[in-house]
């Protein structure tokens, strides 16, 4: 059946690619692709051959595009967004600088609750635990 039903629609083109088209829509319409110098010559220049040519050609078009955008765009961006980040990083540091040590620093009823401890270590310090950063009295 499928082989039948491929011969029946390859007629049907084949039959509508011979008759002249006579409507006024068709005859002021611009061809694309087809209606330049398309590089193909003699038993090449086909349809097949004409398609893959363009889509060779819009490849070449789309890929340069991408490549200038990736070269003058992503690159300058992502510099930009490092040295943001970095500023950012600085001026958090330089803030911690100025905070009192953290063995002075109040501890609030909110903080390092525990109910029973860590498998881990000492088992007061969390997984994700700094020292640069976190603190627990145990004491108070």
């Amino acid at each position: 059946m499928f082989p039948q039903r491929r011969l029946v629609n390859s007629s049907q083109r084949w039959v509508h690619q011979l008759r002249p088209s006579s409507s006024p829509r068709a005859l002021g319409s611009r061809r694309f692709a087809s209606s330049g110098p398309s590089g193909l010559e003699g038993a090449a220049d086909n349809a097949f051959n004409r398609e893959r040519q363009a889509i060779k050609d819009h490849a070449a078009a789309t890929s340069d595009l991408w490549r200038k955008l990736s070269i003058y765009v992503v690159i300058p961006a992502l510099i930009i967004g490092s040295l943001n980040a970095w500023n950012l990083w600085s001026a958090h540091w330089e803030h911690w600088a100025h905070m009192p040590p953290l063995e002075e620093r109040p501890e609030y009823p909110y903080q390092n609750l525990r109910t029973k401890n860590f498998f881990w270590g000492d088992g007061d310090k969390t997984l994700f635990w700094n020292d640069e950063v976190n603190y627990h009295k145990k004491d108070e």
